[in-house]
């Protein structure tokens, strides 16, 4: 989950590097560093937070030269502390590293290293890998650029886990060397300079031409041509440049305070672009040409499997709902950290579809793999088309939804939400769903911009409910069928934001344990739209007011009784059942945004989060 930027090349690397890092802090903001070859040796800054304090440090005490290498951290391996910042140095203070990733066997290769002398400075396992590839270059014959090279191979050859590296060496000037191996890594070639990345984004503004890095791939590069090689050994075709194209628009906040904040009233919006192109109104259906399959192809799917991670894996379960009502096809959620690890039955009529925001959620990487290797039709959903998980599925579809900064994902969500229900549109189409019904889900989905704007107008009535509950210590919130996903999502926006625990349950479940954390200073949300389970939930909020816990409702327009029965209502305009999940999780989006901002939280970083998990 960290974020990687080198650069090598005519011009000075200061500025790229911490440009570059910059555009990567969504990868991690606890420390930063960066680490310049000055022509001599590699001289090195580091600070504690974010970027903007490592800037600061470089604008009072600038770093010299062409070839350097920075790192933005998200701790894994020991506290946030100077020390542990990267980049980190072998036992020789010559070779600079910085690491994305994790060594498993970090223990045993440490004590090792100890055993023959090597002393550290840092809790990392990074500069573990830095005194073990330092050690095998000392030992070398001749201490060039291809012994620097065979090091790496020797090193990452004795470590077990995930790593994306860039590295460079003071013996050998002006060369970096990048390599990965379950965690993205991306060279870049443009107007007389090269860059390694852990994102194509935080790069495209300069380059032309990329490549992709495969797992085990060493590239070197010395300015002006490079190679790969292989961790096993030899040299290896190097990946096909991908030309690259103008990066998504960094607009700013405009009239918002937070990106998070923006990114909600951008969903009537992104909702637009998902189903643009996608619905056809002569057969009543959707389409996707990206998921490269024919109807008779998509006929001998008899099961669907989703996996997902965190606000993604309540997308599944969203779709599970919507798939099933309207395709009658067996769907089922796993979470992709679980994936690899479940002896999942698979078959090549159960299509696996890996989700993710990134594409790069290095869980739902290794699922998609496994499924791919246990001969499963495997496609992809995200909104990075050029992503792993989109380079590495056999068809996908992507989300359209543009640059997401906020960490806690809001338009990404409804747009997977969306891109599902026609999913299981296009499904029960070349199944048993009629034209006439088809038609009528289609009316449903064109309609759902508009109600979704209509939602945000609730904005600042919304902000006034929550400054109500700012003192709450827990909250509890409530869904049946698919809204019980929305509750997930919701109780999950809650704690990622403003650091309130919550949780999210199926509304019938109350009475099965959950009501024991009833009281009155635990505020219930529930989600009750007048749906075919409406009464039931009606009963549920009975059974919590009788026990004096208060209650705030997300209902449909013009419901006097849920009005009369709770403490405070959200209500929203009339929907198709199908299409609720979308419109109800929007006011939980608002209301732990504003109480997130009322309890003075940072909601676009919050702590202990990243964008993108690229760790296990």
């Amino acid at each position: 989950m960290c974020g990687i930027i080198g650069c090598i090349g005519e011009a000075a690397a200061q500025p790229f590097l911490i440009e570059g890092l910059g555009r990567l802090e969504y990868r991690g903001y606890d420390s930063a560093g960066v680490a310049i070859w000055n022509g001599k040796e590699i001289e090195t800054r580091k600070s504690i937070g974010r970027v903007s304090r490592l800037a600061e440090a470089l604008n009072e005490s600038p770093l010299d030269g062409d070839t350097g290498i920075s790192h933005t951290r998200w701790a894994t391996h020991g506290a946030v502390t100077e020390e542990n910042a990267h980049p980190h140095f072998d036992a020789s203070g010559r070779l600079a590293l910085v690491h994305n990733g994790v060594l498993e066997n970090h223990k045993a290769l440490r004590d090792g290293l100890l055993g023959r002398g090597h002393t550290f400075v840092s809790q990392t396992d990074t500069e573990v890998l830095a005194h073990l590839i330092g050690e095998a270059f000392d030992c070398a014959p001749v201490q060039d650029r291809d012994a620097l090279v065979a090091a790496v191979r020797y090193a990452l050859g004795q470590a077990m886990g995930t790593y994306g590296i860039g590295l460079l060496h003071a013996d050998t000037g002006r060369f970096l060397i990048a390599a990965r191996k379950g965690s993205p890594l991306i060279v870049g070639f443009g107007d007389g300079r090269q860059f390694l990345s852990s994102d194509v984004d935080a790069i495209a503004d300069w380059v032309d031409e990329v490549i992709y890095l495969e797992d085990g791939d060493i590239a070197a590069l010395d300015g002006d041509t490079y190679e790969v090689h292989r961790v096993s050994g030899g040299e290896a075709t190097p990946p096909a440049p991908v030309k690259v194209e103008a990066p998504p628009t960094r607009e700013g906040r405009g009239r918002y305070a937070h990106y998070m904040h923006k990114e909600i009233h951008e969903q009537p919006e992104t909702l637009r672009e998902v189903m643009k192109g996608r619905l056809d109104h002569e057969g009543g259906t959707a389409v996707f040409s990206g998921l490269q399959r024919t109807n008779e192809e998509l006929r001998e799917w008899h099961r669907i499997v989703l996996t997902g991670c965190g606000t993604t894996y309540h997308a599944a379960l969203a779709g599970e709902s919507l798939i099933e009502a309207l395709a009658r096809i067996p769907v089922e959620c796993e979470y992709a950290s679980e994936f690899r690890y479940r002896n999942v039955p698979l078959d090549s009529r159960t299509a696996v579809f890996a989700m993710s925001q990134s594409g790069e959620t290095a869980d739902t990487i290794a699922a998609l793999r496994e499924s791919k290797r246990k001969g499963a039709p495997t496609l992809g959903i995200c909104n990075n088309v050029i992503s792993t998980i989109a380079r590495e599925s056999e068809g996908g579809v992507g989300l359209r939804a543009g640059l997401e900064i906020g960490v806690a994902a809001t338009k990404t969500f409804t747009s997977q939400v969306v891109a599902l229900a026609m999913l299981g549109l296009l499904l029960g189409r070349i199944r048993d769903l009629p034209h006439c019904e088809g038609m009528d889900i289609i009316r449903g989905l064109e309609s759902l911009p508009e109600l979704v704007a209509q939602t945000l107008e609730l904005d600042e009535e919304i902000s006034r409910i929550a400054a109500k509950y700012i003192s709450a210590r827990n909250f509890l919130f409530m869904g049946r069928q698919a809204n019980f996903s929305i509750a997930l999502e919701g109780a999950l926006k809650m704690k990622e934001i403003s650091y309130i625990p919550a949780s999210g349950y199926p509304s019938a479940e109350l009475k099965h344990g959950v009501i024991a954390l009833v009281n009155e200073e635990t505020p219930s949300i529930f989600l009750a739209p007048q749906d075919g389970v409406y009464e039931k939930n009606l009963s549920n909020i009975e059974e919590v007011k009788a026990r004096k816990g208060p209650v705030i409702a997300v209902g449909t327009e013009g419901d006097e009784t849920l009005a009369s029965l709770c403490d405070d209502v959200i209500l929203l305009p009339q929907v198709p059942d199908f299409l609720a999940p979308v419109l109800n999780v929007i006011p939980l989006q608002l209301f732990a945004y504003h109480t997130a901002v009322a309890l003075g939280c940072d909601v676009d970083k919050p702590k202990n989060l990243a964008k993108s998990v690229t760790v296990e």
